[in-house]
């Protein structure tokens, strides 16, 4: 079973920091792609073994339709390599329980469709939270998370699948058949809003892209990360905390079914209008 995972990335150094720690420790560091957003020397020290592939950082406009063309491409010709793509941002981590999955080959070995999709979690820094060191395993440090149908994302493909807007990539014939599968055991950990030092970092550079005119471009939460940031901070604070065992199968049963199909943009993917249910990490995620 052949493996590798893919992202793209600027300057974003503490998360892109996590994911090569991360899937290092799963899958190998020599079967890590991250595209690099412009030349930046410190993304090769961050990653000393992964492959980084650099393309220019000259034209922003239409940002999200054209990086998530080229991904895809990518991950077209690793497929002909890799059994399975794994591609997400990078700062969002695949997180398998171990009660269920001793491995990412064991549980890929298991799934017959051909896009798997994961139980979405916004990870939170709290007040009562220490500050993070530079390179402390974040999953070690946080444990208050939201489940959120937003980030409940397409992560892991083959067969030449593509992704969109946190979802899979179609013909338009395809959208009302294609199976959506989000496999129990399986969580996309969603490192944003983890560090409020580096989030205030990322600000700028975030509204850089989104000022940029026309269509095809991050929305809101990238041209206000400000007020993006205050939303989610208030309401991690409002929430009141349920333990796992109670808030993981809600959130399951809640973001696993009916999503939503766009057959006019080839796109099927969670639905993102779910219940925000908070609650705290069990201890296997400081392991991971």
């Amino acid at each position: 079973m052949k493996i590798c995972a893919i992202t793209m990335v600027y300057r974003d150094y503490w998360a892109l920091g996590q994911w090569y720690a991360h899937f290092s420790r799963h899958l190998g560091a020599e079967n890590l792609f991250v595209v690099a957003h412009g030349a930046d020397p410190e993304i090769a020290r961050i990653c000393p073994s992964a492959s980084v592939i650099t393309i220019p950082r000259e034209d922003l406009s239409n940002f999200d339709n054209r990086r998530g063309d080229m991904l895809n491409a990518f991950q077209n010709g690793l497929n002909r390599i890799y059994d399975w793509v794994i591609r997400t941002d990078a700062d969002e981590l695949i997180c398998l329980d171990p009660a269920q999955h001793q491995s990412f080959p064991d549980f890929f070995a298991q799934q017959n469709a051909s896009a798997l999709f994961a139980l979405g979690l916004n990870l939170g820094e709290t007040e009562s939270d220490a500050t993070l060191g530079q390179d402390q395993p974040v999953l070690s440090a946080r444990r208050s998370a939201v489940f959120t149908g937003n980030y409940s994302k397409a992560w892991a493909v083959r067969n030449r699948v593509g992704m969109k807007l946190h979802g899979v990539q179609l013909r338009p014939a395809r959208v009302a058949r294609f199976p959506f599968v989000m496999p129990r055991g399986a969580y996309l950990v969603h490192l944003k809003y983890a560090n409020a030092t580096e989030l205030a970092k990322s600000a700028q550079h975030r509204r850089e892209v989104a000022d940029q005119p026309g269509t095809g471009n991050p929305g809101p939460a990238w041209l206000d990360p400000g007020a993006d940031a205050r939303r989610f901070f208030k309401q991690l604070e409002a929430l009141p905390e349920r333990p796992w065992e109670e808030a993981e199968p809600r959130a399951y049963a809640d973001i696993s079914v009916e999503p939503v199909r766009e057959e006019q943009r080839g796109v099927v993917r969670a639905r993102r209008d779910t219940p925000r249910i908070r609650t705290r990490l069990p201890g296997w995620f400081a392991d991971m």
